[in-house]
């Protein structure tokens, strides 16, 4: 059991260093490490705190940079789309 939670500390560690270093998002970070994109949010928000509260407010930072800025790009997307839209239904 030791052996177990010393794996998920370690990866957990892992995940937030590349997060801080790389400015990954959730999905970017599971698909480096081979796992889901559930268990990075809980490994970075659930977890994480225990073993390093300063990687894990660093971290969380980063997540809901990406977060904001997603939300941004699909406005803009959204925006986009109806533009094309508005000129294709004037001409």
């Amino acid at each position: 059991m030791f052996e177990r939670n010393s794996e998920i500390k370690n990866r957990t560690l892992e995940e937030a260093r590349f997060v801080i270093d790389n400015h990954a998002t959730v999905r970017q970070t599971a698909k480096n490490f081979g796992i889901s994109k559930s268990t990075v949010h809980k490994d970075i928000v659930e977890r994480l705190p225990n073993y390093s509260f300063i990687l894990a407010k660093k971290a969380t930072k980063v997540l809901e940079e990406n977060k904001a800025e997603r939300a941004l790009r699909g406005g803009l997307a959204t925006q986009k789309k109806y533009d094309l839209l508005r000129n294709a239904n004037q001409t």
